[in-house]
């Protein structure tokens, strides 16, 4: 389905990251992977999609410096030539900031989220621009349409991406397709370390009284990115 492509996931080393970048690879594209800290599970992601028999790197990289990412993309272009996908997946999920809370909470979350996003992408639009061809998918989340008075800043950045998501697709119109996905509570992050009774509540609420595994994402990702969504664009779509 992606044979020759080159898809580029932020964020792959675990988590909705990693099922991404390995399904991409069962269907035959080339992955690069950034990630911040966890290079074990960065190599765990990439070892199993060469056992694919696919080309796949792993890269560390701060996506709240600019400088970083300049000097990543124009090694990437150098190498490959080219940028097919873009998935923008890196994020952290911070609650507990209330409206009373200190701002520190805010400002890490919006340059963690938010920020990052914005940084790598206009350098890959950039590149989409000029190929004339690109689709970027990017992962923002149920709290990103609906707000949370416990996690605040988390809520703005993601409705933020949504905004990106809208507005990028038309700058990209009609040669290239941006999308957004909003998931509800992921099996991955925050939620393998959550207490208990923090899992039961939101069980409570879920649509279907169970977390979404990482793989449910992916695969709408990965046809969001296929040439069976080349008339979809400028949409988000909410994964229960």
């Amino acid at each position: 389905m992606f044979k020759n492509k080159l898809v580029l996931i932020t964020g792959g080393s675990s988590g909705i990251g990693k099922a991404t970048a390995i399904m991409f690879a069962k269907n035959s594209a080339n992955i690069i992977i950034t990630y911040k800290k966890n290079k074990k599970g960065a190599d765990e992601t990439i070892n199993e999609i060469k056992n694919l028999g696919k080309t796949a790197f792993a890269v560390k990289v701060d996506l709240t410096n600019e400088k970083q990412i300049k000097k990543f993309i124009n090694i990437v272009i150098k190498k490959f030539g080219k940028i097919d996908i873009l998935v923008n997946n890196a994020g952290i999920y911070l609650n507990g900031d209330e409206w009373n809370k200190s701002s520190n909470i805010w400002l890490r979350s919006i340059e963690q989220n938010l920020i990052s996003t914005m940084n790598i992408s206009k350098h890959v639009i950039e590149i989409f621009l000029k190929q004339k061809n690109g689709v970027m998918i990017n992962i923002s989340s149920r709290l990103g349409l609906y707000g949370a008075h416990d996690a605040i800043s988390y809520s703005v950045a993601k409705a933020g991406i949504i905004n990106i998501t809208q507005s990028y697709a038309k700058l990209l119109f009609p040669f290239g397709r941006v999308n957004s996905v909003c998931p509800w509570v992921v099996n991955s992050g925050y939620w393998l370390n959550a207490s208990k009774k923090e899992i039961k509540d939101m069980l409570k609420i879920m649509p279907k009284h169970k977390l979404i595994e990482p793989e449910k994402i992916a695969k709408k990702i990965v046809f969001l990115a296929s040439d069976k969504a080349n008339n979809i664009t400028g949409q988000n779509f909410i994964i229960k």
